[in-house]
């Protein structure tokens, strides 16, 4: 625990959520040997901080430490950058150069964004891991390194690997050791710490005092999905710091800057503007049923008209008629293959007969509650995904803690 909390202060990281501890733990396990390590995470949780962490608790604390956006640096360019050329290698090759590899020897080398590399890349930096050997480009002579690599990647690499885009045995090579970051939203009242800690550091640096959010700004702070983050966070209080007057922040006043955060996350029932598409499955279905309880609304009518008129269709009310017109039109069924179908009495007589009604059966209405639809589609969610929370959650459009909160409220735990 007290190393733990000597890295925090060193690095400047702030928080206590579980699952962000066992990610700086894991780092400095992993520090001191010399195998490959993958950080996953959302972009803006700050998994550039743990490579810096690994690099500095290693035995190659003294070599260099380079660190490489691979999503910044042109396709037709990012070989030259990492493994070097020589002179007459390419247009505008005019001299020799060396590339991060062969600087980084004895050193750390931090790919961010490795997805983003071409898969001839890929190629070329599966042999440097496998063997620590590359070759710059335009030349024969095979070259010798000693760099350990971190990479890091904000996007679902295995997906990436299943669609073609990433090698799966480079993502086995680079995954020898997984680190996962946590996104904000998961972390709890270190959302709190962190504002405050920018909060601070924002009221030093402008020379003013120090924003305070009321009980109902941290509620909004804590509930807020976070789509950016850390960098999201730390971005809007340097807005409030700068543009509010008032330092007692409000959730009125927070709720200002953070986007989409009065639109609602659960499946709700969306009608779609005159002339436009659906913009989810979830209008589709709400569309749906919609359509269906008004179908059934005239069936009940045409039967109601029939039963009133003995069951003969030639004695239909106008209604009724209108009804059937009605169904006719909304259905798929052309005119020139429709085939008349003989009336069948199921369970009714007629004035002219004199026996009662011999069955009857009752017409239960489908339950069309907002709230019964919600549950149902959480239980399908969680189906399809085999009961992986995380995986019903970003189907359903919501977080997983209100997907947590909706499963205890509706009783669906396993």
């Amino acid at each position: 625990m007290k190393e733990l909390q000597s890295v925090k202060q060193r690095f400047g990281i702030i928080g206590n959520h579980e699952g962000l501890n066992r990610a700086i733990d894991i780092a400095v396990q992993v520090a001191p040997t010399d195998l490959s390590v993958l950080i996953t995470g959302e972009s803006g949780t700050g998994k550039e901080v743990f490579p810096q962490v690994i690099h500095t608790y290693s035995l190659r604390k003294h070599g260099s430490y380079i660190a490489v956006n691979c999503g910044a640096i042109p396709e037709g360019t990012i070989d030259s950058e990492l493994f070097g050329h020589e002179k007459g290698a390419f247009t505008g090759a005019t001299d020799s150069r060396k590339g991060y590899f062969e600087v980084a020897d004895g050193g750390t080398i931090f790919l961010d964004e490795v997805a983003e590399l071409p898969l001839s890349t890929q190629v070329r930096l599966l042999r440097v891991l496998e063997s620590g050997e590359f070759i710059r480009v335009g030349s024969s002579k095979v070259q010798k390194t000693d760099v350990r690599v971190i990479a890091a990647t904000n996007i679902d690499i295995v997906q990436a690997v299943a669609a073609g885009r990433f090698r799966e045995d480079l993502f086995y090579r680079l995954n020898t050791v997984p680190v996962r970051v946590p996104a904000l939203r998961e972390r709890g009242e270190d959302i709190i710490l962190l504002f405050r800690k920018f909060s601070v550091d924002f009221a030093e640096r402008y020379r003013m005092p120090a924003i305070r959010p009321d009980h109902q700004a941290r509620e909004v702070l804590l509930h807020y999905y976070w789509p950016g983050n850390v960098r999201q966070l730390k971005n809007i209080t340097e807005q409030i710091s700068v543009i509010e007057q008032d330092r007692d922040i409000t959730a009125a006043m927070l709720s200002n800057y953070l986007p989409d955060y009065h639109s609602e996350r659960l499946p709700v029932p969306v009608r779609a503007p005159e002339g436009k598409g659906f913009s989810s499955e979830r209008e589709i279905l709400y569309k749906v049923l919609f359509d269906m309880k008004s179908d059934m609304h005239d069936l009940k009518n045409l039967v109601f008209d029939m039963l009133n008129a003995g069951g003969e269709p030639g004695n239909l009310t106008e209604s009724g008629a209108r009804a059937i017109r009605n169904l006719y039109n909304d259905s798929d069924i052309r005119k020139d293959s429709f085939e008349p179908v003989q009336p069948v009495k199921v369970g009714y007589s007629s004035p002219r007969e004199s026996k009662a009604i011999e069955d009857t059966e009752e017409v239960i209405e489908e339950s069309l509650s907002l709230a019964d639809r919600e549950k149902e589609l959480i239980k399908k969610a969680l189906d399809k995904n085999n009961g992986k929370r995380k995986l019903a959650a970003a189907e359903l459009g919501i977080s997983e803690r209100t997907l947590y909160r909706k499963i205890n409220e509706y009783g669906l735990e396993a």
